[in-house]
């Protein structure tokens, strides 16, 4: 085979696994090791162990367990419930007060679990009681935290972007400034968010009634509760803004307060750390076996040429780089429909990142706009993670959960393309870092 033949065989061979239920991960790993066999004889099989020795050796991945350990110490003790408190305490006047509550809630748990599904699941069963009591229209509340669960990829803490960073390269995408760029943007749509329920309980107030009056004492006293997001967030924004610690460094520092504070504050125990290492292994594992098959399909595209026929073609027809990065990001809405968003990463990001880098545009603000493309590719279906984990947990049909989340999946698009016509919004906090 070749030319782009190996490349097209491996990319079907890999849709017709997934197709048939294979993992992911094993999809894109005997894919690769057929049409590599297949093309390049038996040093493909060489290349593919020398490639799982070296990618699991790559120190790029350090902070990954890291970060998910974090998240899974949350996840056991109350501090989703104690976030959902202190939004909702201090927004009760607002039209649609708990939606933006939950909004608000995902965006504050969001600065230390960095997933979008651990994100739903904190808040979601603290939440939707609430929601019923008050009589608020379940499909737009259920709606606004599915969509709210972009956030958790986008600010930081993110373990989306160390698998971009690791994929695209550190010396291209490092992780620190990745981490860095995320902050505008997770603030501005966490915002943008909590625009579209205020709109809509104004104009139709049963949708979302008042949840009632809160004294000032009480919502003073509800901070008390919400300090350990606040402290986690500066010491390891702070340690990675300023240079004083590495993403991996800050990633320690971040799980040992996680712990601490769970221990002392929370009441964790033995039992809940231990079954937050399990998650952890469990989480880590998948993924890195992910990664594995995701550089060994690199390998392969690397092999047909594919980026550098992509630059030469853009080159040839001399497009306005802007519209070469929208036309990517149409292409990856329609993707994300129908592919799961990892896989969509693992076959994209070699290709496009070096055909962005090419056309002199920032690495790192195409990365944040991957990030946001491939958390809206969770909520499309049919290949909709988080839509149909809200879908089960929550016990709503398909298509008024649809009905829900559409309003929020139209802000979002907007957001994908403010980031495009913005790109300061994303590379402004970075360029600052270390001066």
């Amino acid at each position: 085979m070749e030319g782009l033949t190996p490349i097209i065989v491996c990319a079907g061979l890999m849709i017709l696994m997934l197709n048939i239920g294979l993992p992911i991960a094993y999809a894109v790993g005997f894919s690769s090791m057929i049409v590599g066999f297949f093309t390049y004889g038996a040093v493909a099989l060489e290349k593919l162990g020398w490639t799982t020795f070296h990618t699991l050796f790559i120190p790029a991945w350090t902070p990954l367990p890291l970060f998910c350990f974090m998240g899974f110490l949350i996840a056991q003790t109350k501090i989703g419930e104690d976030m959902f408190g202190a939004a909702r305490a201090w927004l009760s006047r607002v039209p649609g007060a708990l939606i933006i509550s939950s909004l608000f809630a995902e965006a504050g748990l969001s600065a230390v679990l960095g997933s979008s599904a651990a994100t739903i699941l904190s808040i979601g069963p603290v939440a939707v009681p609430e929601l019923e009591k008050f009589n608020y229209d379940k499909k737009y509340a259920l709606g606004a935290l599915t969509c709210g669960g972009v956030l958790g990829p986008l600010i930081p803490p993110s373990t989306t972007a160390i698998i971009i960073s690791g994929i695209a390269g550190g010396s291209v995408c490092p992780l620190g400034p990745l981490l860095i760029a995320g902050t505008i943007p997770g603030i501005l749509l966490a915002l943008m968010l909590a625009a579209v329920p205020v709109y809509m309980c104004i104009r139709n107030p049963s949708l979302g009634p008042v949840a009632g009056r809160v004294s000032w004492l009480e919502r003073f006293s509800s901070l008390k509760k919400v300090w350990p997001i606040l402290v986690i967030f500066i010491a390891m924004l702070g340690s990675i803004f300023f240079g004083i610690a590495t993403a991996t460094e800050a990633g320690g520092v971040g799980a040992f307060i996680v712990l601490v504070v769970s221990i002392l504050f929370y009441g964790l125990r033995a039992r809940g750390v231990y079954q937050a290492m399990i998650d952890t292994v469990k989480v880590n594992a998948a993924i890195l076996f992910i990664i594995i098959g995701a550089t060994f399909f690199s390998y392969i595209i690397g092999s047909g040429s594919l980026s550098k026929q992509l630059i030469s073609w853009v080159k040839v027809f001399g497009p306005n780089p802007i519209l070469v990065v929208i036309c990517i990001q149409v292409l990856l809405l329609i993707l994300g429909c129908l592919v799961e968003g990892m896989t969509i990463m693992v076959i994209t990001i070699p290709i496009f990142l070096p055909l962005v880098v090419s056309m002199g545009l920032n690495p790192l603000w195409f990365a944040i706009l991957y990030e946001v493309n491939m958390e809206i590719a969770l909520i499309t279906p049919p290949m909709a993670i988080n839509f149909f984990l809200v879908k089960n947990v929550f016990k709503i049909s398909s298509s008024d959960l649809f009905k829900g989340t559409l309003p929020y999946l139209v802000m979002l698009v907007i957001f994908l393309f403010i980031l495009v016509a913005f790109p300061s919004l994303s590379t402004w906090l970075p360029e600052l870092m270390y001066q």
